[in-house]
Parts: C-alpha cells; structure tokens; sequence
C-alpha cells in the first residue's frame, strides 16, 4: 500500500516536472526561434539598404553614359555568385534650366525575395560640380596682399605669393616661379624661401612672406587647371536668349545697342525676378589709370608695348568709361526656367547707391558675338545680393573680356555671385589718388566682401600700393557652398561626370 502511495507521488512529480519541463523547453525553442527569424530579417532589412544603393549607382552609371532612357527603373538585383535575391526601384525627379538637366535627385528602394514587406530607401542628388568649389580660379601669378582673408580653395596655374590670411589649400600648378617686381619682389625676399638665379628671383611654387598665410595649407606642384575644357558657349547661349527664328527665346536678349552699351540693375518683385535696363548712349573715358594684362601691369598713355590694349600715336591707351549719359529702356521680367539675360555689348551692373538683388537663378553674359575683333567688358558698380542665404538663390556673371569693378563703386562693396572673365582679369584699375590726376575720394575705398567665386584668365587685383594706394583696403572672400552642385544655368563645370551629394535614407 505505502509503496503503491510512493510510486503515484513519483508519478505525479514526474508528471509535473516533465510539464515544466517542457513548457520551458517550448518557451526556449520560441525564443532561439524568434531569434533566429530576427537575425534573417536583420539580415534582410541590411541588404535591403545594399539593394536600394545599388539602384543608385546603377542609375548614376546611366547619367555618366547618358543611356538614361534605356535604364530601368525597376530592376532584379542579384549576388556575387549570380542568383536573384532582390529588386530595387527607382524614381527620378529632374532638376532643369533652359531645358538642360542639372541636377537629379533619386530615390531608390530596395528589398529582398525572402521579405518583401522589409523594404528601405535611399535618396540622393546627382550633380556635377563647378567652379563654385572655389574662392578663386586663376590661369596666371597672382599676388594676394596682407590685408585678403580666403575662405575657400585657392588655386592659380600661376605662382602665388600668399601674404594673406588661407583658411583652406592654396595650391599652383607651379614648383617655382619668377617673382618680378609688380608682385613685390624688386628686392628678392631670399629669407622667405626665394633665392636670385641668373638675376631673376625665383620663388617656392606657393610662398608668403607674412604670419598671415597658413604654409601647411601651400600645395605645389600640382595638376595644372584646364582652362580651356570650362570655356563657355556663348553661341549656345545667345542661341537659347535670342528670339525666334534666330534663337530659341528661353531667356532675354539684348542685341548691340549701337551706343556704348548697357547698364542694368536686378531686382524683383516678390517670386518674380526681374532687370532694369538702360542704353548707355555716352561715356566718360578716364586718363591715367592702369590695369593688369596677363601678369604685366600696363598703364595709359604710357609708351606702347605688345600688351597694350590700344596704342594712338605711340602711346597706350587704356579704356575705363563711366556712364555719362543713358536711355531707360524698362523693366523686363527674368523667366523662373531659364533665367539666362545675354547682352551683346558692354555692360554695367548697378552703381555707387543702386544696389542689384537676385531672386532665383540667374545668369548674365556680356559678349559680342556679331563683330570677331571685339570682346565686351562688365564693369560692376553696385552692390550685388540674394534675397535669401539657402541656396535658392545665384547669380554668374560672365564677361567675353574682363570683369571690372569701377572707379565710382560703394566704400564698402558687398557681392554675391559668380564672376567669370573669360580672355581677361577680374580686378580694380589703379585711379590715382594723389597729384593733379587724383580721382579722391572713390579711388581709395575701405572694404571689398566677396561671397562666391572669382574665375579669371589674368592676374586678379582690386588694391594697388607703390607710389599712392588705390583700391579696397580690406577685402574678404569666401566661397559659397550651395553653388557647387546647384548653380545658375550654364556656369562651368568642373567636372564631367555627376556625383552623389545629400545621401539620405528616407524612413
């Protein structure tokens, strides 16, 4: 009886402690189960992402071969060894100006056969860069004095005495370089790394003879720029302004004036851009000035050399007209998509107190295309400014020739943009501040700021010293970081294929 009583308890206990048992083991085997399916959809949800980002380079190849309309926009995605365990799709929203395409941002979605519902996505820009990366192209020596402080990249095909302030790489084609007297070398600075060679002063390729410059920031040698392979179509873009039948009549176009040429003023009108003209119809040229031509220094009425400008009886002549007498013209609006504004002569922006502001983008050319002997000039007089400071905005200027700020330009000068000079130079003639050929007070200003770039074939300059200073005493340059990838219509690339910018996944 006692011994039947003992083997029910044992019974009983086995019975209880196998349930237990197995109730624990069930909830085990859920958990390593549970687990184990987490891991695979980990799995999944990880190549899901790899997916999506092969969507996106396998339409960036497409851009870079422009073979676009024969790219899939949904496509099975496959592993090394060559079997399907994907798809990803694709959606491709087009950003364009005068009909060219500029900018691409694409969204990619990926996911595998195994979870379909675990899906991700990536969205990206591709852009092609420009000239914008810079704060300065140069294709000659260039001299930036102690008073300069440079954000952004500087880099010249040309040697560089760097005595400003570099708060970035300042880099030149050259190793070294003949430092001649107009970029202060008269009395060869040996102690700063220059040293005379058959009579000439040679340079380091980058040097500075100030604490100003940041020399761990100097690159030399390095790839020359190709100068030549961001030469602009100016054909293309007169084509693209000029009405019908002549052009395609994206943009505005202006002819040649039969005058002297024209002075503008942007402006606008809540979203709407727009642009005063006026029709100069008499100039003021202004005597013993100089300018720079390539690297040399080249003054009016001066005896004639093979870089003078224009030489009449023996002497050169340098021409720097001010707006004597203009016609009003209008007020024309600027279209939202293809803000391109060509003028087929000179041109002057804005002036002392007529300040241009740029809504949009927008880019203004001045080039004569009619006559092969003649290259037109931009004279910026104005203050130029966006409306708003987030990339919505830009502007590029142009010029066939040089791109000039004039002698009657504010004291303290403030622009935004892009200025490009095609065969000439960027800068500020030499006015004489002192004797009978003074030009006071505006031939000594205070203070130039730059935000944008400066694109130049010569020698940049906007302050002289030797002999009476002229010029802006204090200048600041930075580049402006939301034109790289998206600036106005046809400013130049630097680039030939697009790039991956703002990578993103959207949740």
């Amino acid at each position: 009886m006692i011994n039947n009583q003992k083997k029910g308890i044992i019974v009983t206990y086995v019975l209880v402690f196998g349930a237990i048992f197995l109730l624990l083991l069930s909830g085990l085997l859920g958990f390593i189960l549970l687990q184990l399916r987490q891991a695979v959809q980990k799995e999944a949800w990880n190549e899901a992402l790899n997916i999506a980002e092969a969507g996106i380079n396998y339409y960036r190849w497409c851009s870079n071969n422009e073979v676009e309309g024969s790219c899939q926009v949904e496509k099975e995605y496959r592993d090394p060894a060559g079997s399907p365990i994907g798809r990803f799709s694709l959606q491709i929203t087009p950003t364009a100006y005068c009909g060219e395409v500029v900018e691409r941002t694409i969204s990619s979605t990926g996911w595998t056969y195994r979870f379909p519902n675990v899906k991700r996505t990536v969205s990206i820009s591709l852009a092609k860069t420009s000239v914008a990366k810079y704060a300065y192209l140069i294709n000659d020596n260039v001299w930036a004095g102690a008073d300069r402080e440079i954000r952004g990249l500087y880099h010249s095909n040309g040697g560089i005495r760097m005595d400003g302030e570099n708060q970035s790489l300042v880099t030149s084609t050259k190793g070294d370089w003949i430092c001649t007297s107009s970029f202060g070398c008269s009395s060869c600075p040996t102690s700063d790394g220059c040293w005379i060679e058959d009579s000439n002063c040679h340079c380091p390729g980058v040097f500075t003879t100030t604490g100003n410059a940041d020399p761990d920031l100097f690159d030399f040698p390095v790839s020359p720029f190709d100068f030549s392979a961001i030469t602009i179509d100016l054909a293309e873009m007169k084509n693209l302004a000029e009405p019908p039948p002549e052009g395609q009549g994206l943009g505005l176009y202006f002819p040649l004036s039969g005058q002297e040429g024209y002075h503008i003023v942007l402006k606008h009108n809540g979203s709407i851009a727009s642009i005063d003209v006026w029709e100069v119809t008499e100039v003021e040229m202004l005597g013993n000035v100089c300018t720079t031509v390539g690297a040399k220094i080249i003054c009016d009425n001066e005896s004639c050399k093979p870089e003078c400008p224009e030489c009449q009886s023996g002497k050169c002549i340098v021409e720097d007209p001010v707006i004597k007498n203009e016609n009003y013209i209008g007020n024309h609006e600027i279209p939202q998509d293809c803000g391109v504004v060509f003028f087929e002569d000179n041109l002057w922006v804005g002036g002392e107190f007529q300040e241009s502001k740029v809504k949009g983008k927008i880019t203004v050319v001045s080039a004569d295309l009619e006559d092969p002997g003649k290259e037109t000039d931009v004279w910026l007089q104005g203050n130029i400014e966006y409306t708003v400071k987030d990339g919505s905005d830009g502007l590029t200027i142009i010029a066939q020739h040089n791109n000039l700020i004039g002698l009657y330009s504010p004291d303290n000068m403030e622009l935004e943009g892009i200025f490009i000079a095609q065969t000439g130079h960027f800068g500020r003639n030499y006015y004489p501040c002192g004797g009978s050929s003074s030009y006071q007070p505006h031939c000594l200003r205070d203070k130039l700021e730059i935000t944008g770039s400066v694109v130049s074939n010569g020698r940049v300059g906007t302050k002289w010293t030797g002999g009476s200073t002229s010029g802006y005493l204090t200048r600041e340059n930075y580049f402006d970081p939301d034109l790289i990838y998206s600036p106005p219509p046809f400013t130049p690339r630097i680039t030939d294929d697009f790039q991956i910018v703002n990578w993103e996944e959207v949740e």
